[in-house]
């Protein structure tokens, strides 16, 4: 069957999300191991909300943070996970212009937004690790303008790009070589000059981009340090593993995104990007609550309490229920 195409002169309201050249048993394979992945993200950072709003200790700053993370990781993933498994499932590639350009949106907000946090973060890490004693002092009065900021900032740095590329005329095709969409996919089918918005996008994602991974990485120098003057080795290599870990998702994450965006044009690199798509905005959503709180010694004993407290209540309701069935019997 072949797959429907708009007249040249007809203005595209609906897009055709052509995703991966691969047979149906194998998007339905990928269906099946990107469904766990998507239901396991949503768990994970649902978990660590409650964990933080139900338990006072973590009235701190790191955890505000790291709380404001998890919303953006369900929030981020929910943009882009239903759909995809939806055509993946029923095989329906066709989405709206509206539909489109609002997931656009809230992508790259998203997205933004999440490299701007992952920032404040590992300034949070450089202050607890290199200056603890002011960690309180320093941290608080910080705290919520750092995650504001995140917030704000990803908003404002794309809510431009975004209005100019929805007043933009599409008309032609309305194939779109990949599994989402994208700025860069939008931008292939415009049918008039796109260099502006193009060289906006490339001085945005200059300036996020490569600006969060710099101060990560300053942040990280410092850290490595002062680990190294730690004076128990069993110190040094439980900070430095979880040092390493943190280091290791903003690098990937970091490295994926800027391979995609730092560049100039984006139609030549559509078909290469699809993969680098796909880990940017899954599996670094799927990571984050396991390296960043699950793995923290506090949030696991917090859970301990909890499973305890479960395995209590479900004893106790058990030896309940057997008491009753058994005075019926007599």
């Amino acid at each position: 069957m072949t797959t429907p195409q708009v007249n040249q002169t007809t203005t595209v309201t609906q897009f055709i999300l052509l995703g991966f050249p691969i047979s149906r048993e194998v998007e339905l394979l990928l269906f099946v191991l990107l469904l766990p992945t998507y239901l396991t993200t949503l768990l994970g950072n649902t978990l660590i909300i409650c964990i933080v709003v139900s338990y006072s200790r973590l009235y701190t700053p790191v955890y505000f943070s790291l709380c404001n993370l998890s919303i953006l990781d369900i929030l981020f993933t929910s943009v882009v996970s239903p759909r995809v498994l939806a055509n993946l499932a029923i095989g329906d590639k066709t989405i709206t212009f509206a539909g489109c350009i609002t997931r656009c949106f809230f992508y790259f907000f998203l997205g933004t937004v999440e490299f701007l946090l992952l920032t404040s973060v590992s300034y949070d890490w450089y202050t607890a690790i290199c200056n603890p004693l002011r960690y309180s002092t320093i941290m608080s009065p910080v705290c919520i303008g750092l995650v504001l900021f995140s917030w704000v900032g990803g908003f404002l740095s794309v809510l431009c790009p975004i209005t100019f590329i929805s007043r933009l005329p599409f008309c032609g095709s309305n194939i779109i070589n990949h599994y989402f969409w994208g700025s860069g996919p939008l931008l292939a089918f415009a049918s008039t000059d796109r260099t502006f918005i193009e060289l906006m996008d490339f001085l945005l994602s200059s300036l996020v981009i490569p600006c969060s991974l710099i101060l990560t990485g300053y942040s990280y120098v410092y850290v490595i340090m002062t680990i190294l003057h730690i004076p128990s080795a069993s110190g040094r290599k439980k900070a430095f593993n979880t040092c390493v870990s943190h280091l290791t998702i903003v690098v990937i994450a970091g490295g994926i995104t800027a391979f995609i965006y730092v560049t100039p044009s984006q139609k030549e690199t559509l078909e290469i990007n699809k993969i680098p798509s796909v880990l940017s905005s899954v599996v670094a959503s799927f990571l984050n609550p396991f390296i960043y709180t699950l793995r923290n010694d506090t949030v696991q004993g917090i859970l301990r309490e909890v499973w305890v407290g479960v395995r209590a209540f479900l004893v106790g309701r058990g030896r309940e229920l057997l008491s009753r069935v058994s005075k019926k019997d007599r």
